[in-house]
């Protein structure tokens, strides 16, 4: 598929916590780290469309240069999976690694993580409809048809937000809700 010919982004915003127990301090011990717990970080911004998805669209892409991985810095957790994501979803984007990264970090800011999933101090079980309410409670335009909360095991993995291209609007994505977990819950508490 053409660089740029997708229908829709999804943000994708990792636990943090449920990545690190569940063998994450691997690949990122900075994040992972005793009282790093940085609560909910960005996965990525991957370009989707109504029926699956693209990745890894351009295999000659150039890697990002250091001045567009220094402009994602405080997006990820760290420099490698900004590096991976630009390779297996910012070149699909059809954009500059420097502007896909601009457009991750507007995607991240446009987003209020609910007060009480900020950095819970002890682990909670939720019902993902629950985690998802309580996510449109913070984001008024978003509802709950235009994300979804996916599970490891039985905790807390992601919340999959879908943006329209251009990062203004939320836009139902029925294939990606239907990622969601049907059963309750665990949010780990960070460490």
């Amino acid at each position: 598929m053409a660089p740029g010919s997708f229908d829709f982004y999804v943000l994708a915003l990792s636990w943090s916590p449920g990545f690190c127990a569940s063998g994450g301090a691997a690949k990122s011990p900075d994040q992972c780290a005793a009282g790093a717990n940085p609560g909910f970080v960005v996965h990525g911004l991957w370009p989707q469309n109504q029926h699956g998805y693209p990745q890894a669209c351009n295999s000659g892409a150039r890697f990002p240069s250091r001045l567009a991985l220094d402009s994602a810095k405080g997006v990820y957790p760290d420099e490698g999976l900004a590096r991976h994501e630009w390779r297996q979803h910012g070149t699909c984007s059809g954009k500059s690694p420097t502007d896909y990264f601009a457009d991750v970090r507007r995607a991240r800011q446009a987003i209020v993580i609910p007060p009480e999933l900020t950095a819970p101090d002890a682990d909670q079980t939720w019902a993902p409809l629950d985690i998802a309410r309580s996510f449109v409670t913070a984001n008024p335009r978003l509802r709950t048809d235009t994300m979804a909360v996916t599970c490891r095991g039985n905790a807390l993995e992601e919340v999959r937000i879908c943006f329209s291209k251009d990062l203004r609007s939320f836009v139902p994505c029925p294939e990606v809700a239907r990622a969601s977990c049907r059963r309750p819950v665990t949010v780990p508490a960070g460490h």
